[in-house]
């Protein structure tokens, strides 16, 4: 189906540009995803589109896309003019791609106690998020999973929303390569996790130097909150407490750095 839409009072285009509004696109079961790579990286991965949402001078490269990924007359293709794409586009330099995805085609799911952890042959490696607020923390901790071969990232559903356009981005594609699973609360993450016998690692200042542990495998080690560490609940609950040495003068690393330090050793180990 194809489309094309030069005014900026249009009804269709006016709900596309909601769906930056997380609660609306929540609702309608929808995700706004902008620019040529973060499109790539989703059509790479094999999620189909909606709607592949394009201006006049992209045309070709959509036509190279539509043959590259072999894209079927059911996608809507919506072409705009570059004043009504502005008005659509969140970013500050928009590249006259965007497109619609479904969230039930993506990787990212509500779990609860019916929903079977994430397993594979060989090292399984989880990272448990708690009240993760930073959209860039949560893209790079994706990207860093991602890069490093984790098995799935769980999290509690007071974090930042994994469908944020921020998240998406700070991720480079990765949040569609692994599966993220969200938890009501740690509770339930530990719960999976102990079911499927995972070891469970928390980054604690008073932990073991991370230098002096050898981790045992299947393994999860958990973040807590940006400006409060893991609460002292989720740090009970892990078997273990781990620590990155600072020699320096700096108090402490921020989620993502700290995830990636700790997610690296656990790679090679």
């Amino acid at each position: 189906m194809y489309k094309f839409i030069s005014s900026k009072d249009n009804q269709q285009l006016k709900l596309y540009a909601s769906l930056h509004d997380s609660k609306k696109a929540s609702k309608l079961g929808l995700v706004f995803i902008e620019g040529v790579r973060l499109c790539e990286d989703c059509l790479t991965s094999g999620i189909i589109p909606k709607v592949l949402i394009f201006t006049t001078k992209q045309k070709t490269a959509i036509d190279d896309l539509k043959a590259k990924y072999s894209l079927t007359e059911e996608i809507e293709y919506v072409e705009l003019t570059d004043d009504c794409f502005n008005k659509l586009a969140s970013t500050v330099n928009p590249q006259g791609i965007a497109m619609v995805i479904e969230k039930a085609s993506c990787n990212i799911v509500k779990a609860d106690s019916s929903v079977t952890l994430p397993v594979r042959n060989g090292k399984n490696i989880y990272v448990v998020l708690e009240n993760l607020q930073d959209p860039g923390n949560l893209g790079t901790i994706l990207r860093m999973a991602d890069a490093f071969n984790f098995t799935s990232v769980l999290m509690t559903s007071n974090s930042v929303d994994p469908f944020n356009e921020k998240v998406l981005r700070a991720s480079m594609g990765s949040v569609w390569h692994l599966p993220v699973l969200i938890y009501d609360d740690i509770d339930s993450i530990c719960n999976a996790l102990d079911k499927a016998g995972v070891n469970k690692y928390a980054a604690h200042l008073k932990g073991t130097d991370l230098r002096e542990n050898e981790f045992v495998f299947p393994a999860a080690f958990f973040i807590g909150n940006e400006g409060k560490g893991l609460t002292d609940f989720a740090s009970d609950k892990c078997d273990y407490k781990i620590k990155i040495p600072m020699p320096g003068k700096a108090e402490s690393l921020n989620a993502a750095s700290a995830a990636s330090i700790i997610g690296y050793l656990m790679s090679v180990q």
